[in-house]
């Protein structure tokens, strides 16, 4: 298990479904299907949280407020700022236990010793992308969704990193990927997180367990001739770590060689000590 490490973010508690959560300064709870757990709520913040999402039982669901909570709040991680807000589908626009990720990334970028470009593939609102400009890289940024990259773009800028040699790009990855290959575009490292279910910006429609190998199949073309690594994560529960990494594996090694590795990421609740696993990563590492 890899698990992310915090200050300004800390899973508080655990139970009947729920996750008590520090975001800053703000209390959450919202709902998880992996707790099946009725422990007890010993925590008095469940109590004292700023907003509790209600899922809906014809799907969806709301927030409800129960202090104010401002429109947009902000949390900081290894000098990076992430605007957050309460979205609909009980996000933030931010994955904290990411955060492991993006350490990765960080610490191979800045071992290299050369110029790194990076291709990071559903983006969502710039996180891992921050993480490699302010290890030195370029990253070409790309989401289908036009207000998930403005806000990458926001982020960025809260971050004093809008200045960096960054992309941003609103586009199906998978289309975009393609249209690299015939421009002759060559990346050094690439990061995929993508959804289990989404659509493109022309309503294509994307189902990970379907089109995941055809995309990572089409990205090994604009691989550089010495790749850094390739990051593949996943929330979908019928990829295992072990169906990731033997993925990147036949797919990878050939011509490339380096290592695979895999395994599910989480983040430590604090009353227990446990970690609640979150996702599953794996990744191709070279030279």
């Amino acid at each position: 298990m890899r698990t992310a490490e915090w200050q300004d973010y800390e899973l508080l508690d655990t139970s009947r479904g729920e996750r008590l959560e520090r975001w800053g300064s703000v209390l959450l709870t919202r709902p998880d299907p992996q707790i099946i757990w009725d422990t007890p709520r010993r925590d008095p913040r469940w109590k004292q949280a700023d907003a509790h999402y209600i899922r809906s039982s014809s799907g969806g669901g709301h927030w409800q407020m129960l202090h104010k909570v401002l429109p947009v709040w902000d949390i900081h991680w290894e000098g990076l700022t992430f605007r957050l807000k309460t979205m609909g589908f009980k996000h933030t626009g931010l994955f904290p236990e990411q955060a492991v990720n993006w350490k990765y990334a960080m610490q191979r970028i800045r071992s290299a010793g050369r110029p790194i470009q990076v291709l990071n593939l559903f983006g969502y609102t710039g996180a891992a992308t921050l993480a490699c400009l302010a290890a030195g890289a370029s990253v070409c940024h790309v989401d289908a969704s036009k207000g998930m990259v403005q806000w990458a773009k926001e982020n960025a800028a809260a971050s004093g990193l809008a200045d960096r040699p960054v992309r941003w790009l609103v586009d199906d990855c998978t289309k975009f990927v393609q249209r690299e290959h015939r421009r002759g575009h060559h990346y050094d490292a690439i990061i995929m997180d993508p959804p289990s279910y989404g659509r493109g910006p022309g309503g294509e429609v994307w189902k990970l367990e379907e089109q995941l190998y055809g995309l990572v199949s089409q990205c090994i073309p604009i691989l550089s001739a010495k790749p850094l690594f390739f990051l593949l994560n996943s929330y979908t529960t019928g990829l295992s770590p072990a169906v990731m990494q033997y993925l990147l594996g036949v797919m990878l090694q050939p011509q490339f060689g380096g290592t695979v590795e895999s395994g599910e990421i989480g983040l430590r609740v604090s009353s227990t000590g446990f970690t609640l696993p979150c996702g599953s990563t794996a990744i191709a590492y070279f030279g």
